[in-house]
């Protein structure tokens, strides 16, 4: 794929991803509404807010959380405490009230920097120590940072120690958080910054939330020192707006879609483009396919999860599929394998697992859960795939998403592709459902697109000369509108719920 990543034993991330020598005029980061931050002011206000985090307790190995809208200082505080040898929790803004609580209450952060449209819930919570920061680089993390003396010492980590705490998705229970070390962090970043050849001639358009945006998006541009063109989140005209002005751009197939449904998204608007990035869902290969030929631009697709970051990723000089996600990053290894955990043969669906240089810490106070996370280093992803003869991954769906039905094994993604082939589907989600005969039926759930005139008994019966009979939903359900989380990733535990009792009786 690429050379080997190094990474430093004094393993700060400050140090290992901003390069002091860049051209202290160059815009680092410039906001939607014309904010910039340029290169040279990044070490004196990191310096700064190190210090006032100082004052607020952080320290080595102690924690400090963000409920942050995305902003240059936002990035800021990230770099800020990594320069303390902290540990950086990244909190999704848009969680509620209780689900904040939650992870506030676990981690036991020694300070909480929040916008200030949720300083309130971070009060009711019983948080003491608060700093505010709201998108426009206003607020008490700013003002009372200002005038001080900053602490230009960074702190000497060892690759073992963490950097950040992030907390799964937590759609089979409450939330935990994963512990990612420094080393861990450096290589992802670096690695990323090889395979898709990100140098300081580049200019990411970042449409991505700031809490699952920070790695895989943020830190491998941070790595090949890119400037950065900050979006609030996601919105086609935004993006049109802005593509004109930007080499590379990161976002999930919802992303694409909605670009590709508008007329004006072109070649043309294009012509400035590198390099698409996609991941975090399956990627159609007929909106892969229509992708390539609007805009001239092959996609490339990457897989990551929460406790390892970016695991594979395709390359740019990589002849791009859309049911691969490429090699393992360059130091790590995956492996596919049966129920006893036993490798299997390139070709054959099984469980993903993975072995890389610096392995995620483990779960936040739940060694049992950690230990189980793992067999003989390998850690288990959860997720199920195959690898091709050259090493290739292709993921298939998760391990909770996997279906047996009669005592067999479905896998969703197969059976998407098949639905999604069906005229007037603009998506599919395949989901398990209880039966009293099969143990679990196969029902696809589809959104259609406008105007469109769809049977399903006479889709089912198409999907029957294409699949194996036990593939074959037993019901397609037509909804309006996909749920989706805030990375527009199909939630099925909610449609789970909703169609839970359709063989009731």
């Amino acid at each position: 794929m690429t050379s080997p990543v190094e990474v430093p034993d004094d393993a700060n991330v400050y140090a290992a991803l901003i390069d002091p020598n860049q051209n202290p005029a160059r815009i680092f980061i410039e906001t939607e509404t014309g904010r910039t931050v340029a290169f040279g002011a990044i070490a004196g206000a990191t310096a700064r807010f190190a210090a006032l985090l100082a004052r607020q307790g952080v320290s080595r190995g102690r924690i400090v959380a963000g409920i942050l809208e995305k902003s240059p200082e936002a990035i800021m505080l990230y770099l800020a405490a990594s320069r303390l040898g902290a540990i950086y929790l990244p909190v999704h803004i848009g969680l509620t009230d209780g689900e904040i609580a939650h992870i506030l209450a676990d981690a036991e952060p020694i300070t909480v920097v929040c916008d200030p449209v949720r300083e309130g819930a971070v009060r009711a919570a019983g948080h003491p120590r608060i700093l505010t920061l709201a998108s426009d680089g206003t607020g008490t993390l700013a003002s009372e940072s200002e005038g001080l003396d900053g602490i230009e010492e960074l702190a000497v980590m060892a690759p073992s120690e963490p950097n950040a705490m992030v907390y799964t998705s937590g759609t089979t229970g409450k939330p935990k958080g994963a512990l990612i070390s420094c080393g861990a962090v450096i290589w992802n970043a670096r690695a990323l910054a090889q395979a898709w050849q990100i140098t300081a001639g580049d200019t990411l358009l970042h449409a991505n939330p700031m809490a699952y945006g920070l790695f895989g998006t943020t830190t491998p541009a941070l790595a090949g020192g890119a400037a950065m063109i900050l979006l609030p989140k996601f919105e086609t005209e935004a993006v049109l707006r802005q593509l004109p002005r930007a080499t590379m751009f990161s976002g999930v197939p919802t992303y694409y879609s909605r670009l590709l449904a508008d007329p004006r998204f072109d070649a043309t608007l294009c012509a400035g483009m590198r390099l698409f990035v996609t991941g975090s869902a399956p990627m159609r290969a007929d909106s892969f396919a229509a992708f390539a030929e609007r805009s001239g631009h092959v996609l490339l697709d990457r897989y990551g999860l929460t406790e390892a970051l970016i695991v594979s990723s395709n390359t740019v000089a990589d002849a791009r599929r859309p049911d691969t996600s490429g090699l393992a990053l360059p130091g790590s290894r995956l492996r596919v394998v049966d129920e006893q955990g036993q490798e299997i043969a390139p070709g054959e669906v099984g469980k993903i697992e993975l072995l890389q240089p610096y392995p995620f810490l483990g779960y936040w106070r739940d060694e049992a859960k950690t230990r189980a996370a793992f067999r003989d280093d390998w850690f288990i992803t959860g997720d199920f795939g195959r690898l091709d003869a050259n090493g290739y991954l292709s993921v298939l769906g998760r391990g909770a998403d996997l279906i047996i039905t009669g005592g067999l094994n479905v896998y969703p993604k197969e059976i998407e592709t098949a639905v999604n082939a069906l005229d007037g589907v603009m998506e599919t989600a395949v989901i398990g459902v209880p039966h009293r005969d099969f143990g679990e039926a196969v029902v696809a759930v589809v959104q259609l697109r406008a105007g469109t005139a769809f049977d399903p008994q006479d889709a089912i019966v198409r999907l029957k000369r294409e699949l194996a009979g036990y593939k074959v939903p037993k019901r397609i359900e037509i909804v309006p509108e996909m749920p989706r989380n805030t990375l527009g990733k199909i939630q099925k535990n909610l449609l789970k719920q909703r169609f839970f009792e359709s063989f009731a009786g």
